[in-house]
């Protein structure tokens, strides 16, 4: 080899060397938002599923009120077909103290706001963890695709360190906006684009 050739190349290793700094630069750099898109989706999949959850105990919750409410207002309506068979005074006042109370118990059941545990309020709570689970579900939808698009980002990077070809890194550089931008709709404009 000739000295001519032996300076061309080192120059082309040094080169290539610089060009390898960056992609691994580059790696890094999508590595790094890869960990906080993981990040981010897995805190909104524990949410989702912690709302879901908690809509689901609520809208158990809101049955059980429902069916005990029935049985009392059945059992009210009942006592008042009844109320003109009782004779005895003492009898009829009972019974329609009784009636009274059912009547009582079964508003109670349909509203109680200073508990919050009338069905009005748990369908209302209910209805309000389920938006919740859905902006966690969207946000999470976000954030996975970004991961991925991060995550081929770093396959195309490091396939431009092996094969040279710097097409790839610029693909790579364009999947990791395209992860940036997946990952700020997720965390605060969730709903602009609808994924599932």
């Amino acid at each position: 080899m000739s000295a001519h050739e032996s300076m061309e190349h080192a120059e082309h290793v040094e080169h290539a060397s610089g060009e390898n700094k960056k992609i691994a630069l580059l790696i890094a750099v999508i590595a790094l938002f890869l960990a906080l898109s993981e990040t981010l989706g897995k805190g909104a999949q524990t949410e989702s599923i912690s709302k879901n959850v908690e809509a689901s105990n609520l809208w158990a919750f809101f049955q059980a009120k429902s069916i005990r409410r029935t049985v009392v207002q059945t059992a009210s309506d009942q006592s008042k077909l009844s109320l003109g068979l009782v004779g005895d005074a003492n009898a009829k006042a009972a019974l329609q103290k009784q009636i009274d109370d059912w009547q009582k118990t079964a508003g109670r059941y349909r509203s109680e706001p200073e508990t919050g545990e009338g069905t009005e309020q748990l369908a209302e709570r209910a209805k309000h963890a389920e938006e919740e689970r859905d902006l966690a579900t969207a946000k999470y939808h976000h954030f996975e695709l970004a991961s991925a698009a991060f995550q081929i980002g770093i396959v195309l990077a490091s396939a431009t360190i092996i094969t040279g070809i710097i097409a790839l890194a610029w693909i790579s550089g364009l999947l990791t906006l395209a992860g940036i931008a997946f990952t700020a709709l997720g965390a605060f404009m969730p709903h602009l684009l609808h994924l599932h």
